[in-house]
Parts: C-alpha cells; structure tokens; sequence
C-alpha cells in the first residue's frame, strides 16, 4: 500500500508545473533563426535616407548611382522608349529564353564590346551568355573561374574596386586580394605601383581590370598606360577578367571606351568579360548584361558555353526576356542605334560638362587647392580628395551628402546646384 500524500504537496506540484509551462512554450517557440546577427547598413542607402530627412530646400544627393538629367530626374532614353514601344507592338509571346538568353541580344553584346572586326568574334570563338545585369556577369565569371580556372582560385582587383566586387567573388568561392591601382596623394592612377604588383603576382594569376570609367575613383589608364597594363599581365602569363559597365557613357564613344578590351585581344590574351546595360541604356530595372569568354577556337567554345549552361541553370534557369529585347532592338536597328549612340554621348557630354563646371566655380572662388583631378577623371564618379571629416561637414553642415571617402556621382550635379556645391566644398576645404 502506497503512502498517502499531503494534499499540499499535490498542490504545490501542480503550481510547480504550471510554472514551467511558461517556460517550456518559449524554449519550444524560440525561433530557427534567432542566431542570425543583424548586419551592417548599407552605406549608399544610409546617405539616401539621411538625404531624404534633410528639410533643406537646396540639399544635394550626390550619392546616387544612376544617371540624372540636369533638372535631376531619372531618365529614360528616347531609343529606350522607342525600341520599348517596337517590342511591344511585335505582340511577342511571353516564352522562356534558352538558357543564355535572347540570341539576338548576346550576338549585338558581343559585336558591340570587341568589334566588328575581331578576329574572336569572326572565328566564332566567343562563349557569351545574357546575365542579370553586371553583377549576375560577375557571379557567373566568378563561379566558372572557381570550378574550372586551372591556377589559384584567387582574383586580384584594383584597391579600391567597387564595393561588390569583393562580395561577387567571395560568394562564387574566389579569394580576393588587391593591387595598387589609386595614388591618394596624386588623386590619380598609381601607374608605377599598379605595374609592380602586376609583374609580382604569383604566375597565372587572375586579374580584375575595369574597362573604363574605373568605379569609384574615375581614374582610367591612358591608351599607353592600357599597353603597359598588357605587356605585364602577359608576361605573367596572368589571365584577364574585364568588368565593362560603362561603355559608351564614359567618353560617349562606344569604340573608344572597349579600347582596353580589344588592345588585350589584339595582343594574344584570351579573356573574360562582363558587360552591362544599366548605364549606357538606362535600363536599370530590366537588369540587361552578358558575361563571355574568349575561347582557343570553336570546340573549346563549345565546351565552355555547355559549363556555362550547367552554372546558369540552378542558379535562375533562363534570364528575363523584356529589357534584352530592348537592348536587341536598339542595337540590330540600324536608326535607333544612331540615335542612342547620340543619346549616349549626350550623357556622357552632361557628366563632362558638369565636372568642367564644378573645376570652375571652385577657382572663381579663390581655392588655392588643385582641382584638376576633377576634370582628368571619367565617368559617373569622382574622388574629390575630400577627407570623411570634410565630407561630414558637407552633409551636417551644407545638406551635401555623399560618402565618406569623398567619392560623389556627378550625375547628381546639375547647373542648378553646382554653383552651391562648389561653395560648400570650398567652405569645408578653404
């Protein structure tokens, strides 16, 4: 026979698990993710939120990555919206792309980035693929190189790069390193360090090259310097992976810009590339670009488009058909292209004339700083040698907000504000 128990410790056994139930439910409830660590803010949309709380009724976003017109408005081409208007009539059907995308997209990509006269290009050569934009170009060139580049998996990239170059190519299971590229002290091209670190790589080493319009510092190498570059990749017997973002809006010459890209083939490099439509088309949105390779002949080319393919396929099955076709029509019409080849230089002269303004009103205002960088650098960005402090002050003190490491766009400067812009610089810098 059991002994009986006090009815108070039955009571007092109940409360006791009416207690932990509490905590049993959170233990249970507590979520899979609850060890995910926040993480950092991203720094373009950190000025983007701080732009928009300012009350100030002249404040200035110079942070921006997309083109502006001169009443700073975002601007879709004319060729765009008439090249839109054509595909849209075509009542095309809504099917998927292969693999690679709008045949008639790559094969206009490819023409326009080497050339009609490449000998890649005539030799049918080239392994292309339409990507989802520049950065899908990359994750795809990053991910081909990781599984099938016979050297080190490690890619080298200019110091600095644009912020996502490192984050592309650490994803697709690359390790990053850097060369000397930007001379702080010169706010120009450090030619002879860059050389330096060329010839020292380890042999057969990968090597990250913007094709123009260098993001963020928009200092490019001369037509001489480009040889140079060559000569030393080539003796290292490095391999070169182009990043071509900007064709057409940095000089507003489709040709000049692929300078750099057809001087490497020329000379007997077999290289990667990745092109974007983001800039030179204003197709932001419909994420536009192509990744290819430059293949020993047709059958390796064969072979390499296969890999492609098998990368591609898990990785977003076939690209979006709308902004190619766009791109494909502007580019196989004989009229549209003339008129965005107009429309692109018309651009690129905004940006130009913008800087050439800004260099001006910052020496009709006495500042005995040397301002020339602005004007020798190309493209949508600029490093204005401005200290964080400095850039600070623009932001808490002018309503000018751009990023700490004094890069701006100069999309966002327009002949409304430069004449304030460059007051405020001149205030922060004397």
């Amino acid at each position: 026979m059991l002994a009986s128990v006090p009815r108070s410790a039955l009571r007092t056994s109940r409360l006791a698990q009416q207690a932990a139930k509490p905590y049993a439910q959170t233990i249970r409830c507590a979520s899979v993710f609850s060890n995910v660590p926040q993480g950092p803010p991203d720094a373009i949309l950190g000025i983007t939120e701080a732009y928009k709380a300012d009350s100030h009724p002249e404040k200035i976003n110079l942070g921006v990555g997309a083109y502006r017109d001169d009443k700073g408005k975002p601007y879709v081409l004319p060729s765009v919206k008439s090249a839109e208007q054509k595909v849209v009539q075509g009542n095309l059907d809504k099917e998927y792309a292969g693999i690679t995308g709008v045949p008639d997209f790559t094969k206009a990509a490819a023409l326009l980035a080497y050339g009609s006269d490449s000998a890649p290009l005539k030799e049918g050569r080239i392994a292309i693929t339409q990507t989802i934009s520049g950065t899908g170009a990359l994750r795809i060139g990053g991910a081909f190189l990781e599984r099938f580049y016979p050297g080190a998996k490690t890619i080298y990239i200019p110091n600095p790069s644009w912020a996502n170059h490192n984050a592309v190519f650490k994803d697709s299971g690359l390790k990053v390193e850097k060369y000397r590229y930007y001379n702080k002290d010169t706010i120009g091209l450090d030619f002879e360090g860059m050389i330096e670190d060329i010839k020292n790589l380890p042999s057969g080493s990968i090597v990250l090259l913007h094709a123009c319009a260098h993001n963020p510092t928009g200092v490019d190498p001369t037509e001489e310097q480009w040889r140079a570059i060559s000569d030393a990749v080539k003796e290292g017997n490095h391999y070169p992976f182009f990043d071509m973002a900007y064709q057409g809006f940095a000089s507003g010459d489709t040709d000049k810009d692929a300078f750099a890209v057809r001087h490497f083939i020329k000379e007997g490099h077999q290289i990667s590339l990745c092109q974007s439509f983001a800039k030179n088309m204003g197709l932001y949105g419909e994420r536009v670009g192509a990744f290819s390779i430059v293949c020993a002949d047709a059958e390796e080319k064969k072979r390499v488009d296969s890999q492609i393919k098998i990368l591609v396929r898990p990785l977003y099955s076939n690209p979006p058909v709308h902004g190619a076709r766009i791109a494909s029509t502007i580019l196989n019409d004989a009229a549209l292209n003339k008129q965005w080849l107009g429309e692109v230089k018309g651009m690129a002269d905004r940006i130009i004339t913008m800087r050439a303004l800004l260099k001006e009103n910052l020496e009709k205002l006495g500042s005995k700083h040397d301002w020339s960088h602005i004007t020798s650098q190309i493209g949508m960005f600029a490093y204005t040698g401005l200290k964080p402090e400095q850039m600070d002050a623009l932001a808490k003190e002018h309503s000018v907000y751009a990023t700490k490491d004094g890069r701006i766009s100069v999309a966002g400067i327009t002949s409304g504000n430069v004449k304030r812009l460059a007051e405020s610089i001149y205030k922060v810098t004397g």
